[in-house]
This record gives structure tokens, C-alpha cells and sequence, in this order.
């Protein structure tokens, strides 16, 4: 046995060892399942992975092109657009590519091979980057210039604006700048992915010989400068960074002439491929990878539309890349660069300010002042987050700086998959450290494309005297835990933070995360157990209020579907509700089918990649498929089941994929609180509510944007909602009853249930 089947045996059990009498007292004592056999479904059931994922940065682009949408948001989802589709490229397709190259041809769940695949994504992606292109062009770029905001070419600027763009040339691009030549003494340059570059063709005019060299575009400097245009000083006027550099080529190849210059972009396979159990030093071999990454072989070249076909022909045959891999666009390449017109101070052009509110629990709270404070709450009652609107600082960050002040705790044990670079989480766990508590770091280096920064995280943590372990070998640790031991006059009691969000306090502020800070004991034990799992050994782990992939992820969740099935075969209430962030993985899909088939309710609200086909007649009939998008990112993961008449709901870091459920440490908590799981049933209700503006899925794998109603008016955007409730419960602050809610009358569904939408002021006042 290798040392990878080794590890994995530690972790991943046989579905023979799965007791015959699986119950949910089970839970914690099951292991994962091999896939059920399929008898009765289709070969046809699962919408492609890849080509649902482009379908998602669609609905991105969507919201780019709405009117509504404020115009600076409408730039900013245009910027996110271009750098999701970069992140794809890198990884997605350059996994397609390397399948190709390895002769693979084994067939995606979708039935399509890997050439199928990569020419289904080719189609696809050059016509969402057309489309991206003419959004830009013929949308943002004239309703931000009626704005007072324009993006404005060299040749428009007229010599007094020049001049000062000429010294800053000068003075701050020329230095920095690095023309490299191709010709037999130079080898073609090393071209780094994602960076902008200028192909430029050159004659000398002596010899009459022609040459080629290339400049990169700085990715230290501000890739638009900001102009004075006509003296108008209050406008917002840029221009491209590469426009200016190409003003400027003569300075770069004095004695030359100057016949051209195109810009180009190219992006590589950035995957890690990091063999970690063959490593005695995981920390070593990462930071070699990091190394390597930078030299992948190339996966698509962006070119400016107008580019010489000479130039292009040797791009192409230089990089290695094929016909389909180039995308001929207008200029300015690299919407990215919008983010910076985002920043600008135009409020009317944004999303409403909005802050973030204490949850109702912790108000009285003053931490700092005394740090016990907040687990004296705890001792109380669980708390339920939910972020953005709930402050993430006062919660989260308070409990952690809490725990690290507190002269009464004795240990800290925390996951960090992602964080930021000035994160008061981790200046909370060296100060803990320091001051001689016990903390334990579980920090996930292999985090993808954030794997510098986790490494310069760890060493910091472990020049404190932090212990910094970086989970099990084969597994990416994703799990959003945090426990606290406490000395009390009863003996020593966990405090436990489980969540569906990074501890990153900035992406806090931006993305939707569902959280619960509780002491209950089963908890603090389960937590306990797998911290020592993930630090130690402990392969036969069990747990009481947890699932944990890789070992009990999915067979809990199939568990969980089949207890939904059980209840409606014998007439009691049966539904299934699932937030995810993605949903693909074919056994837990095949599960909501039999499910469907079976005749229970399953409604799902998924932000990203889904591979299930609802409504299709005989499979899927009872299964609603929604996806909302908006000013905050979805990222929370919630599952709740009927149960019968007593439902049962769970949180967690899992989403429904093959890598969460398969390759990683996954957490989902069940909630117990009726309150709580209520709240989140109604959270997933006005989901799916036919009065909320979302996107619904059909059974051939097409999203339909549903934003107006049938009487023309424009249907609620939850996020803004809840805004609005938000704002409401500070405005009410120290009242002692809530507002009365006001409900608008709607039919009820074919499912019988109840699709009541409430007005923003009646919106949970919890969630």
C-alpha cells in the first residue's frame, strides 16, 4: 500500500461498513457511501458541470447590462465578469486541456468526453466574451461618459491634456518599463499570465530589417490614469495605461521606426498540482509550486480585434495555442481595470451605503470592557448570524479577540482557509500566543490562488508560538470552526463558532455567510474531536451534532434525503430546502431525483454551477431551481429537512461537489434552536418566492431571468430587502415589539405550500 492509499484509508471508509439500520442516531458513526446503483434514470440527467458554470458568470454579466442597477455596480459586475472568466480559464479549462494532452478520454457526468467539452466551452465562452465586449462598448462606455466618467484614448486627448501625462511618462512608466526583443540573439520573451502586453513591430531603418519586441504593461502601476480633459477638473477622465506607453514607444527604441503595435494578454494553467503525500515538508514542496505555477503552458490569448494577422500568426505558433484558444476583442483588453472607475465618491452611481448592525443578542456587549461578557450570553442562548447583516466584527471578530483577552480561557483552536493580509483574527491568535493560552492554527496552505499569503499567515503564527498544523494529507482542510476552552466555576467549558463563511473580516462586509456562536456541550465535543482528528490521529472519529466530510458529508446528507422519502411514503410531511453555492455531485443529485420521483417537495437555491434538471416530466417533477445574484455574493451553505413534522436543519463550509464531499474537511452543524430553524426556512422561502427576482432553472439546463411580474412591476431583490429591514431595526431600536408584518396575499403553489412574500419591513428580523 502507498503512502496516499495509506492516508486515505485513514480517512475514507467502505460503504460495507455502513450499518444496515442507517438512522440519523447514526450519524455520527457512518462512513461514506459508494455511489447507488442507477437503474431507472436517465443517461441525460446532469446539465454539464463546465457549461453551468459559464452559464452562472452569465447571469453576472446580466446584472451588468440591467438598467436598474446602479452604473458604477454595473461596471463593477462587467470587472467581476472578466476575472471570473480568467479564474475559469486557469483552472477549469486548463484541466479540460490537460485530459486532452494526456489522451483522457473518459466521459464527464454530462456525457461529453473531454474534446466534446472543450469545444462546447470554446462556444460558449467566445460568445459570452463578445457579448461582455458590447456591453462595455455600447452600454457602460456612454452612460458613463453622460455621467461626467470617461475612458478616453490617447488620440482624443489634445496637447494640453498631454503634457502632463507626457511628464508622468516620464518620470513614473518609463523606468519601470522593459522592452524585450525577438529575433535570432533573443529567444521569444517569457509572457506571464494575465499580464497586458504590447506586441509592437519595428523596421530599422538602415538595414531595412524588420523585428518584433514586446512591452509589458506594469501591473505596479494604475492601469487607467486619470486626465484633466478640457480643464474640467471635476470630471473623471482616463486614460489606458498601455494608450500612454504606446505614445511613447520611440522612447523605448530610439533609431528605430515604429510600424505598429497590438495588445495581447495571455492566460495559463495556474492549477497547483501538489503531490503532498510524497513530501515530508508540505510548506517546501508548496512554495516550489508556487514557483512553477508562473511557467504553465498557455490556455487562451486575448488579442486586440485590429492586430496584424503577422504579428497574431506569431503569437499563436509561439504560445502553443490553437484557433480556438484565441479571443480577437476590442480594445481596452482586461475589463478588470473597471474596478478602479468603482472606487470613484459618486454615491448616486452605487448601491446605498450600508453597515452592518450588532445582532440583537450581543447589543449590550462590550468585549473589550469585559471579555467574559460574551460568553455569558453564550451560556444563555445560541446566536445566529447572518452576514453581511449582521456585523461580522462585533460577532466573529469579538469572539475571537474575546477569547484571546480573556484571562479565563485556556485554549483557542481555529481553521483559516482564506484571510486578509491585516486580519484581527490572527492578531487576536498571536496575542493569545503571547500571553501563553493554548492555540491551535489549522491553516489551509493549498487554498487556491491564496496560497502565498496562507504561507506567510503561517510562519507568522508559528514565529508566535501558535501550533500551525496544515490538516491531513490528501485533504484540503475548508471547514469554518473556531473553539474556545474556558475556565468557569464548573469546570472548564467550549465555546464553539461554526460557520458557512472564511474568517476573512473583508469579504465579511461582501459576502452573504450564515453563522451560529453556541456552548452547547455536544457541539464543544464535536469540535474537540475533530481539531484532534485534523492535529493528531483519530481515524474513527464520531460525532454527535456534525456531519464531516469526507467521512459522513455525503452519506448523512443521502441519509437525510431518505428520511424525506420514508415520511412521504407513509403521508406525513415531506420537503427538502438546499442553499448552495454549487450542487454537482451525481450521487447526492441522483438522491433528490429518487426523491422527486418519490413525490417530495425539493427546492433549491443555488448561486453557481447545478447539475440537476428540474421539472422534467417522470424525474424531476417537484424539484424548483432559483439563483440570486446581487450587490452581496451568495455564499452560504443550508439544508433543511421536514423531518417529518419536526424539521431539521444543518449549516456548514459544504457545498454538494465532488471535492467537498470527497477531498476536503467539510463541517455542517445542525441547528437545533425551532427559532433559528425556522428563521432559515423563511430565509429559503422568500428564495424562492415568486415575488423575488432570481433566476429560474429549466429542465434543458437554460436560466430565465425573472425580474418584472406579470403586472409589469419590478419584483423584490431580497438582498435589498433585507438592507431595508436592516436600516428599519436600527431605526427601532429599543422598541419593545416589533413592527407588525404585511404580508401581500399570494396564491399557494401547486406543492401547497404557502408563497406569501413579505414587504421589506416584515423580513426576519434575525436573517
Amino acid at each position: 500500500m502507498s503512502s496516499s492509499d495509506a492516508a486515505i484509508d485513514l480517512t475514507l471508509d467502505r460503504a460495507s461498513d455502513l450499518p444496515p439500520d442507517l438512522t440519523l442516531e447514526h450519524l455520527g458513526e457512518v462512513v461514506n457511501d459508494a455511489p447507488r446503483p442507477i437503474v431507472d434514470l436517465p443517461p441525460d440527467r446532469f446539465i454539464d458541470r463546465e457549461l453551468s458554470w459559464l452559464a452562472f458568470n452569465e447571469r453576472v454579466l446580466d446584472l451588468a447590462e440591467d438598467p436598474d442597477v446602479p452604473l458604477l455596480e454595473r461596471a463593477r459586475f462587467l470587472s467581476i465578469f472578466a476575472s471570473n472568466l480568467d479564474e475559469f480559464f486557469m483552472v477549469r479549462v486548463a484541466g479540460i486541456k490537460r485530459k486532452v494532452a494526456a489522451g483522457i478520454t473518459d466521459r464527464a457526468a454530462s456525457g461529453l468526453d473531454p474534446r466534446q467539452l472543450l469545444a462546447a466551452v470554446a462556444d460558449r465562452a467566445h460568445g459570452l466574451v463578445a457579448r461582455h465586449a458590447e456591453v462595455f462598448t455600447d452600454q457602460i462606455v456612454p452612460a458613463l461618459d453622460a455621467a461626467g466618467i470617461r475612458i478616453v484614448r490617447w488620440d482624443s486627448l489634445g496637447t494640453a491634456e498631454r503634457e502632463p501625462v507626457r511628464r508622468m511618462f516620464a518620470a513614473e512608466i518609463f523606468p519601470v518599463l522593459t522592452p524585450l526583443a525577438f529575433d535570432p540573439a533573443h529567444p521569444f520573451p517569457y509572457i506571464s499570465g494575465l499580464s497586458l502586453n504590447l506586441a509592437v513591430s519595428l523596421v530599422n531603418p538602415s538595414s531595412g530589417q524588420p523585428h518584433f519586441a514586446r512591452v509589458k504593461v506594469p501591473q505596479t502601476l494604475p492601469r487607467l490614469i486619470r486626465v484633466s480633459l478640457n480643464g474640467h477638473d471635476q470630471r473623471a477622465d482616463y486614460v489606458p495605461l498601455e494608450d500612454v506607453i504606446a505614445a511613447h514607444l520611440h522612447h523605448l527604441f530610439p533609431g528605430m521606426d515604429v510600424l505598429g503595435h497590438h495588445t495581447f494578454r495571455v492566460t495559463r494553467n495556474e492549477d497547483l498540482d501538489v503531490d503532498d503525500d510524497d513530501t515530508d515538508n508540505l510548506l517546501e514542496l508548496l512554495e516550489r509550486e508556487l514557483l512553477r505555477r508562473r511557467f504553465g503552458p498557455a490556455v487562451r490569448l486575448e488579442v486586440a480585434q485590429t492586430i496584424d494577422s503577422v504579428v497574431e500568426d506569431l503569437l499563436i505558433r509561439e504560445l502553443g495555442v490553437g484557433p480556438d484558444d484565441v479571443y480577437r476583442l476590442p480594445e481596452p483588453l482586461d475589463l478588470r481595470a473597471l474596478g478602479a472607475v468603482t472606487e470613484l465618491d459618486r454615491g448616486e452611481l452605487l448601491y446605498p451605503a450600508f453597515r452592518p448592525r450588532t445582532v440583537r443578542e450581543l447589543v449590550d456587549v462590550d468585549s473589550e470592557a469585559d471579555p467574559g461578557a460574551l460568553f455569558a450570553v453564550l451560556r444563555e442562548r445560541d446566536v445566529l448570524l447572518h452576514h453581511p447583516y449582521d456585523s461580522f466584527v462585533t460577532s466573529v471578530q469579538a469572539f475571537v479577540a474575546a477569547a484571546a483577552a480573556d484571562p479565563e480561557v485556556l485554549a483557542i483552536k481555529q481553521t483559516l482557509y482564506r484571510t486578509s493580509g491585516d486580519s484581527p483574527i490572527v492578531d487576536a491568535l498571536v496575542e493569545a500566543a503571547n500571553d501563553g493560552k493554548q492555540v491551535l492554527a489549522i491553516v489551509e496552505i493549498k487554498a487556491r490562488f491564496d496560497e502565498a499569503a496562507n504561507i506567510s499567515w503561517a510562519r507568522q503564527l508559528e514565529e508566535a508560538g501558535v501550533h500551525v498544523v496544515y490538516g491531513l494529507v490528501g485533504l484540503k482542510t475548508h471547514a469554518k470552526l473556531s473553539l474556545v476552552v474556558r475556565r468557569e466555576p464548573g469546570g472548564l467549558r467550549r465555546y464553539c463558532h461554526v460557520g458557512t463563511g472564511n474568517y476573512h473580516p473583508k469579504t465579511a462586509r461582501l459576502y452573504e455567510d450564515i453563522g451560529i456562536l453556541t456552548s452547547d456541550p455536544a457541539v464543544g465535543e464535536d469540535l474537540s474531536v475533530l481539531f484532534n482528528q485534523l492535529s493528531g490521529f483519530a481515524p474513527r472519529s464520531t460525532y454527535s451534532r456534525l456531519l464531516v466530510a469526507p467521512r459522513t458529508g455525503r452519506s448523512g446528507l443521502l441519509a437525510l434525503i431518505d428520511a424525506e422519502v420514508a415520511a412521504r411514503a407513509a403521508g406525513r410531511p415531506a420537503r427538502i430546502q438546499i442553499k448552495v453555492n454549487s450542487l454537482i455531485d451525481e450521487v447526492v443529485t441522483d438522491a433528490l431525483y429518487r426523491a422527486s420521483q418519490a413525490g417530495v417537495d425539493i427546492d433549491i437555491v443555488v448561486r453557481g454551477a447545478c447539475a440537476i434538471r428540474p421539472g422534467v416530466p417522470g424525474l424531476s417533477e417537484t424539484i424548483r431551481v432559483r439563483s440570486i445574484l446581487g450587490r452581496f455574493l451568495e455564499h452560504s451553505r443550508v439544508f433543511v429537512f421536514s423531518g417529518a413534522g419536526e424539521p431539521v436543519a444543518y449549516i456548514g463550509s459544504a457545498d454538494v461537489m465532488q471535492r467537498n464531499l470527497d477531498r476536503r474537511i467539510e463541517a455542517l452543524v445542525e441547528v437545533r434552536d425551532a427559532d433559528h430553524v425556522a428563521r432559515l426556512t423563511r430565509l429559503l422561502d422568500t428564495a424562492m418566492s415568486p415575488e423575488t427576482s432570481s433566476w429560474h432553472l429549466g429542465p434543458e439546463g437554460t436560466w430565465v431571468r425573472h425580474s418584472v411580474g406579470d403586472d409589469g412591476v419590478r419584483l423584490d431583490d431580497m438582498q435589498t430587502d433585507l438592507v431595508a429591514a436592516h436600516r428599519l431595526r436600527r431605526r427601532s431600536a429599543g422598541v419593545a415589539a416589533a413592527p407588525p408584518a404585511v404580508v401581500r396575499s399570494r396564491p399557494v403553489s401547486a406543492t401547497g405550500l404557502s408563497e406569501a412574500r413579505p414587504t421589506p419591513a416584515s423580513i426576519d428580523p434575525a436573517l
